[in-house]
């Protein structure tokens, strides 16, 4: 069983800051560093750090490509990771004390896979494999619309969010996973029990999960609700908890774990990134998720 991950590759300039910068304001960072990042490179860390097997697709610029390396060394099978002329998708990231942060992305050589490419990586993929992609990258339709006819399982995370993903072919996607604010822009509700009907009623062949959050986690599947408690831990940088949590859920739940037991891991992996600093660089492996939850639960 493999994910085969359609996903961004970025390269994240992260500035510590007292404040995010205002209008007209020409603020100093206290620490720079340049770093490994995209939902898509750090979706396919934290699959990987789980212990799934993962293929990821995507663009890098020829310049960058010891990032490519980077994510070799993480185990994940990079065969259809090319190089390209075109500048790198990058982004620049404010965090604050707080663990906050605010983000600039240009999409670079993220927005040049191709419907040939996408039929290319799926080619010879097996019914068991899930695809997985975010909204950072071209052909998002086609890889939702191939990997459904492939008879594959498809996960999505509509990050960032846009009016675009409103044209994607939803009934390709089994499982659907957003975060409050893209649940709110999808659903156009900005109360939980409105959005959990509005997506009852419209993408009914669809698990969601939505991430709330401090306040945890909902899954609805086969109109069902499940809920998850979030972990309560010192949060020093938030980037990538997202992402973190996805991988983990999705390396746990390809592998037929229930989906309690896969939110769970997903939460902690989840909790454990954001007490340290970085995107790919904060993201857990599996004995350290473990470990945080046989504390939690002991």
């Amino acid at each position: 069983m493999a994910v085969i991950n359609f996903g961004s590759i970025n390269v994240d300039h992260v500035y510590q800051v007292d404040h995010f910068v205002q209008p007209g304001e020409t603020l100093a960072s206290t620490h720079y560093q340049c770093l490994l990042g995209g939902k898509g490179a750090n979706q396919s860390i934290a699959l990987a750090k789980a212990g799934a097997e993962v293929r990821h697709v995507g663009r890098i610029n020829e310049s960058d490509a010891n990032f490519k390396q980077v994510m070799i060394k993480h185990n994940i099978n990079c065969k259809y990771v090319a190089c390209t002329d075109s500048p790198s998708g990058h982004a620049i990231i404010q965090v604050t004390p707080t663990g906050e942060n605010a983000i600039v992305l240009f999409g670079g050589a993220n927005h040049e896979i191709s419907p040939k490419d996408v039929m290319a990586a799926l080619d010879g993929a097996k019914s068991s494999d899930w695809v997985l992609t975010q909204n950072e990258t071209s052909s998002i339709d086609e890889v939702l619309k191939q990997a459904k006819e492939a008879g594959l399982k498809v996960a999505f995370n509509p990050a960032p969010m846009t009016d675009s993903v409103k044209q994607l072919p939803v009934d390709c996607i089994d499982l659907l996973i957003v975060n409050e604010v893209e649940a709110e822009e999808i659903s156009g509700h900005k109360d939980i029990d409105a959005m959990e009907k509005y997506f009852q009623t419209n993408w009914p062949n669809c698990e969601i999960i939505i991430t709330l959050g401090k306040a945890g986690v909902c899954m609805l599947k086969n109109e069902r609700r499940i809920e998850v408690d979030a972990f309560v831990v010192d949060a020093v940088d938030t980037t990538a908890a997202g992402d973190t949590f996805i991988g983990f859920f999705l390396s746990a739940y390809s592998e037929h774990t229930d989906a309690k037991t896969a939110l769970t891991r997903a939460c902690a992996a989840s909790a454990l990134a954001v007490t340290q600093v970085g995107a790919a660089q904060s993201i857990p492996d599996e004995d350290q998720v473990n470990r945080f939850l046989a504390k939690h639960h002991s």
